[in-house]
């Protein structure tokens, strides 16, 4: 069973990657006339960025690739390549950005922008209108609370001199065409990588409802910076969307399918707490264990963490986790989910992978499930159970898959 989640993990990245999808965006895109200017963010940036140089070639004057650290894979010409900081803006975030800037500064209305745009923009893309260390704290709040991506990006872009549509403003008198590898629950595109070139549909009123809700913390700059609305029309903008988790889960069942199983699709707008989600998975295995049927349970989507501890791990890994108490004991059931990206939070693991032994060997090996996810430490426990999944950097982010393998 683990050779078969292997191979529905394989293919299903494969399915996902951005090259051919990007190319299927430039056929459709009119890049002729002036100069033309590539900016690439996000964790499929370097990737992205070489399939547009593969069809363009030398009608790219110049070009700019920022991406997560470890995730670029070499130069590509024509392009200056920078790796920055993610979840969380750095420095390199700060520079890299200011000289995506620079390269459509003084442009005029006959030259283009090709902007490739893809999840991890938020952090990587940035010039803060506060404090460095404010923008950093800000993000730091909005993960550490649970808030999910779209209420995070609706603070992030009020505080930002590139999110909410005015990275396209900057492009003016330029025309901007946008390709977007989605990583969001129902491709919002004004929320992907916080919507640097599309029009903001977020209100100052409901960014007012999310400080309050969660209790955050801002200076007074940021608090003036809330209350100030962001483009609503974009009128040099043209946008397409390349590619979304839903791709992921049909991959999946395709794969499952030919392997033996029968798919059964959930849903490909997973939203809800990790471990939650690890439990619902669990309580689905427990509901069809007599039913003699091969099953592969599929849902794509992208959970929160409430950090509530100090430990190590993500979100894929506190989904297996959970699921492995509750498919404990079972018969030949396996677990496993991992973010497309090849990481899944702080961590080196892309996810993790357990089976109905899995809580019996971490117990003895002296964990307790319960308090390790009670201290977001799932990296440790998996860690020990021989259960993460590890990828590296894949070139592609389009949200997370878990499924749930029961075999008869």
């Amino acid at each position: 069973m683990i050779k078969d989640a292997q191979k529905i993990i394989d293919r299903a990245l494969e399915s996902a990657m951005p090259g051919t999808a990007v190319k299927e965006a430039l056929a459709k895109a009119d890049l002729s006339g002036g100069r033309l200017v590539v900016v690439a963010a996000g964790k499929a940036a370097w990737e992205m960025a070489r399939a547009a140089y593969e069809s363009l070639g030398d009608r790219v004057d110049r070009g700019v690739v920022i991406t997560k650290y470890g995730h670029s894979r070499g130069d590509i010409p024509c392009f200056d390549v920078y790796e920055a900081g993610h979840p969380v803006p750095d420095a390199g975030s700060y520079y890299a950005t200011e000289k995506a800037l620079e390269a459509v500064k003084d442009l005029n209305k006959e030259d283009k922008v090709l902007f490739l745009l893809s999840g991890g923009g938020s952090a990587l893309f940035e010039k803060p209108l506060v404090k460095e260390d404010e923008m950093a704290s800000v993000t730091g709040q909005l993960l550490a609370c649970g808030a999910d991506i779209v209420e995070i990006n609706t603070i992030r872009k009020r505080l930002s001199a590139v999110k909410g549509g005015r990275f396209a403003l900057a492009c003016l008198p330029a025309h901007v065409y946008t390709v977007v590898l989605s990583d969001i629950i129902g491709d919002p595109l004004d929320m992907i990588a916080s919507g640097p070139a599309y029009p903001d549909s977020s209100t100052s009123e409901s960014a007012c409802e999310i400080i309050s809700r969660y209790g955050l913390t801002l200076s007074e700059r940021a608090a003036e910076l809330v209350m100030q609305e962001t483009p609503k029309v974009l009128t040099n903008v043209d946008t397409f969307v390349t590619g979304s988790v839903r791709q992921l889960c049909i991959s999946a069942g395709e794969t499952a399918r030919e392997l033996g199983y029968e798919p059964v699709f959930l849903t490909a707008c997973l939203n809800c707490e990790a471990r939650e989600a690890g439990r619902f998975l669990g309580s689905i295995a427990k509901d069809h264990q007599d039913d003699g049927i091969s099953y592969a349970f599929i849902a794509g989507g992208e959970t929160v963490v409430h950090l509530t501890g100090k430990g190590k791990g993500g979100r894929n890994q506190e989904i297996a986790l959970a699921a492995a108490r509750e498919i404990s004991g079972l018969k030949d059931t396996l677990v496993f989910s991992f973010g497309s990206d090849g990481t899944d939070g702080p961590t080196d693991a892309a996810g993790g992978i357990v089976t109905q032994d899995t809580a019996g060997e971490l117990t003895g090996k002296g964990f307790d499930i319960r308090e390790v996810l009670m201290n977001n430490d799932a990296y440790t426990a998996l860690k020990a159970a021989d259960s993460l999944i590890m990828t590296g950097p894949t070139g592609t982010n389009v949200n997370d898959l878990s499924v749930l393998l029961i075999r008869r």
